[in-house]
Order: C-alpha cells, then sequence, then structure tokens
C-alpha cells in the first residue's frame, strides 16, 4: 500500500465532505445505522473503499524477547494491531471522515478461533499462525487485550517466529533497532455505519479469519493520499499480465457498484481519450466479453480519481 502523509483536515473541508458524502450514500450503498434499522434485516451497508481493508494503526511499541516455545529457541514478538474506541482521520472519494472500531466488533470471530497468519508488511511468508501443527502449539495468538495508555482495549498480537528465517531475523533485528514499531491487521468488515452526519463511520463487526497481523514501516496512514494510490493501481493495471489483467476484470464484473455495460458505453461514446481505438475493438469483440480490456479497468479507476 502506498502512503503519504497529508495534513489533518480543516472543518470546512470536513462538512464539505460529509455534504458530498450524504448526496452520494445510495450510489455508494452507505447507509447510516437509523436507516438500516429502518430497512430492517438485510444485507450490511458497504463500508469505505469495499468490504476488504486494512485499518490504521497506532504505534504497536512492538517488543521482542528470546523464549524456548514448541521446544525450541524462537522469538517472541508482542505488539498490538489496533486499538478500539478511538477516533482516527480517514479519508474516501469525497474526503475526510472519522472512524472508529468498535470494542466488541472482534468478539465473535475472535471466539470462532480464526486463521490468522502474522506477516511483514501484510505479505510474505507467513512467520506465525493461529493454527497448530499436530503435537504443537500454535505459533500466533490473537486476542482483545487492555491498552493503558490510550486508556482502552485493542487487538494483542503474540507471534512466536524462528530466528533461523533470514526474512525473520531481519524483522527482529529492525525491531530491537528501533526502525519498526507498528502493526497493522487485515480483515473484513461484517458490519459497519455512519453516523446521521455522515462525518463518522463506526465498524461494529470485523471478520478476522484468513486475514493477518502484521509487523508493518507504517500503518495505513490516516493521511493517505487516496490519490496516490489510485495513480499506482493505474500503473499496475497498465503493466499487468493479460492472465492477471482476465482476473480482475472477472473479479470487477462480479461487483454490483461497477457498471462495466455503462463504462464501456460511455468509452464507445468518446468519453475517453482512446475512444477511437476502443471503438474499433468494440466491433472485433462479442457482447458479453466486452469487458475483458484492461482500459475499462483504467477508465473506471481514473473516473473514480476525478471525485477526490
Amino acid at each position: 500500500m502506498t502512503t503519504t502523509t497529508r495534513r489533518p483536515a480543516t472543518l470546512d473541508e470536513r462538512q464539505a465532505a460529509a455534504e458530498l458524502r450524504a448526496k452520494g450514500a445510495a450510489e455508494h450503498g452507505y447507509e447510516t445505522q437509523r436507516q438500516r434499522r429502518a430497512a430492517g434485516p438485510g444485507t450490511a451497508a458497504m463500508p469505505p473503499w469495499g468490504p476488504r481493508r486494512e485499518d490504521v494503526t497506532f504505534p504497536a511499541q512492538l517488543r521482542a524477547k528470546k523464549v524456548t516455545y514448541n521446544d525450541m529457541q524462537l522469538v517472541q514478538l508482542h505488539g498490538v494491531a489496533s486499538v478500539y474506541d478511538i477516533r482516527y482521520e480517514m479519508w474516501d472519494m469525497f474526503g475526510p471522515y472519522d472512524e472508529i472500531v468498535d470494542g466488541h466488533a472482534g468478539d465473535e470471530t475472535l471466539a470462532a478461533g480464526p486463521d490468522v497468519t502474522f506477516l511483514e508488511n501484510h505479505k510474505g511468508l507467513s512467520m506465525a499462525r493461529t493454527v497448530a501443527m499436530p503435537g504443537k502449539l500454535a505459533t500466533l495468538i490473537v486476542a482483545n487485550e487492555d491498552v493503558p495508555e490510550y486508556a482502552t482495549t485493542g487487538l494483542g498480537s503474540n507471534a512466536y517466529v524462528n530466528p533461523k528465517r533470514s526474512d525473520v531475523n531481519d524483522l527482529v533485528i529492525a525491531i530491537e533497532d528501533g526502525q519498526v514499531t507498528e502493526m497493522s491487521f487485515a480483515f473484513m468488515i461484517d458490519e459497519g455505519w455512519w453516523s446521521d452526519d455522515w462525518t463518522t463511520y463506526k465498524i461494529t463487526k470485523f471478520d478476522i479469519n484468513r486475514g493477518d497481523v502484521s509487523a508493518v514501516n507504517y500503518g495505513a496512514n490516516p493521511y493517505t493520499s487516496i490519490a496516490l494510490r489510485q495513480q499506482t493501481i493505474l500503473h499496475d493495471a497498465a503493466n499487468m499480465p493479460p492472465s492477471l489483467a482476465r482476473a480482475v476484470l472477472r473479479q470487477l464484473m462480479g461487483r454490483a457498484d461497477v457498471d462495466i455495460d455503462a463504462l464501456y458505453r460511455a468509452y464507445a461514446a468518446g468519453q475517453a481519450a482512446d475512444v477511437s481505438s476502443a471503438q474499433t475493438r468494440a466491433a472485433e469483440i462479442p457482447e458479453q466479453r466486452r469487458t475483458r480490456t484492461v482500459a475499462l479497468v483504467r477508465a473506471r479507476l481514473a473516473a473514480d480519481g476525478d471525485d477526490d
């Protein structure tokens, strides 16, 4: 994930974003808690930037110490992947807003014994895992714990990692040197609601099964530049191999909030810079396969970027 520091939003910026969010709420599947209650049982409202995302992190105070665990000499890494009931600033396509993870949002998923891995920067080989090998203890334990420095609770992580691995050893050294101090966790939002004034999004239920907790250089920064992230996506889309492009397009075709057919029609009508070549290709591609082009992915993401 590409991040960049952005100054905190002003009150006027926050109010302007809230007004735009209220106008675009229906299109993006945003709902307030009051609206959902009035609508009755059904699917949860769409969270900002889709159902899967990485939470903003707080300084994790990652600590490393050598221990004997599973009859091996391992290193225990302890930290806090996220802090609950603390407001932090985020940005969606409309602008800034406050986000909060409810202190009980993870109760159900943690009680179910989720399969979670410990990673570095949300990628690479698993260094520890909540699923134990036969006859062994799990090398990752995730559970809610007190976070005194914030006078609240958070998602605690204890990972038991093998220093014989080069990637683990490098991470341990970086933690001991104070170069890596933060954690984050990747998860699915099962339920969340906007405040009635569209300035605050509260995550009330998340699912961490098949997600991860990670030691990170920087967390998903509260002042992340959405525009910069979109430009990175556009660059990757333009250069991805055909097989990956087809897989991405299949994913987009399955999303209810992305009208691929309408996007194609807009392209063919002349709303894209390369419309002439798009029209030529359109004559050669069957209707049911017209979505299978990277140009359409770029067009959609570019349109999203214009909303920033």
